[in-house]
């Protein structure tokens, strides 16, 4: 790619990041989420506009959406932990409950002062996941607050950064491969220690010194399909800004060369690229599309 067509091409993304960021509209984490765990290490603030996750050497904290969604497109901004955060992971997920549960996984691995926060993305079908995707970020997610975006429906799950997707799941059924589209999922985030595994295969541990850790959210937004368990059901929640295009949302072409400048750029690891971890042969959904 030439030095002007790059520029273009970051500038649009820049562009477009920013109107993300801008059309986002708050939730309400009183009326939306339930701390799930370390009450006194989560506050929720600014009349339910504000909610932030901390943690130290006695306790990391949670919480989890009081609705259940089946398909949508679900929407947070966070600002993640800042200076050495080296041991800890912030996660960000969607999950169905059971053995056999389904899950949407963003998980950012903490880093010493300085480096690059790892991104870590996964897909659980029926209680099987192995399909990670790992990612360096084109800004610094500590700085700012920046959208973070799940889109599920019935043929594809999308992981968006800034309205700008880095990974698509396809389904793909026909060929055997399980897709997440009957379980009903909740939206779930925590901030915890995992110095065992999390920076550099924990070689890096934390450094409680440098406690509280703190992840901050705002802007929850959920265009999506709320689960009733009594009538085996959802509805549509019509509260969002954004429309239901969600349903049929698929990577057009400007998706298609974004995806790509994203994983040619920043892409650190893909397990349909890892050949030693399937010595018999790759997983089928890794042989059908480049866009995996």
């Amino acid at each position: 790619m030439s030095s002007s067509s790059l520029k273009v091409v970051m500038l649009s993304l820049a562009l477009f990041s920013l109107s993300a960021l801008v059309a986002a509209s708050a939730g309400n984490f009183y009326q939306d989420f339930d701390i799930t765990w370390g009450n006194d290490h989560a506050k929720i603030v600014n009349a339910g506009q504000f909610l932030s996750l901390s943690l130290d050497n006695t306790s990391g904290s949670a919480f989890r959406s009081k609705n259940e969604y089946l398909f949508g497109r679900i929407d947070m901004q966070i600002k993640l932990v800042s200076g050495n955060s080296a041991g800890t992971v912030t996660t960000y997920y969607l999950s169905s409950q059971g053995p056999n549960h389904d899950e949407i996984d963003f998980e950012f691995l903490g880093n010493l002062s300085g480096d690059p926060y790892i991104v870590h993305t996964n897909v659980f079908t029926q209680g099987e996941g192995n399909r990670e995707q790992q990612f360096y970020l084109w800004f610094d997610p500590t700085k700012a607050f920046h959208t973070y975006s799940f889109i599920w429906n019935s043929q594809v799950i999308m992981f968006l950064v800034d309205n700008i997707p880095i990974r698509v799941f396809n389904n793909l059924k026909s060929l055997g491969v399980p897709f997440p589209n009957s379980q009903p999922m909740r939206i779930y985030s925590s901030l915890w220690n995992a110095d065992d595994w999390a920076t550099r295969g924990g070689l890096v541990k934390t450094d409680w010194t440098k406690a509280p850790f703190i992840a901050s959210y705002r802007n929850f937004e959920a265009n999506a399909c709320v689960w009733s368990s009594g009538s085996s059901s959802c509805v549509y929640n019509s509260n969002s800004l954004q429309t239901n295009t969600w349903q049929d949302q698929a990577l057009d072409a400007t998706g298609r060369r974004r995806i790509r400048w994203v994983q040619k750029k920043y892409m650190i690891y893909n397990y349909c690229t890892d050949l030693k971890r399937f010595p018999q042969g790759l997983p089928p959904e890794c042989k059908r599309s480049k866009l995996r």
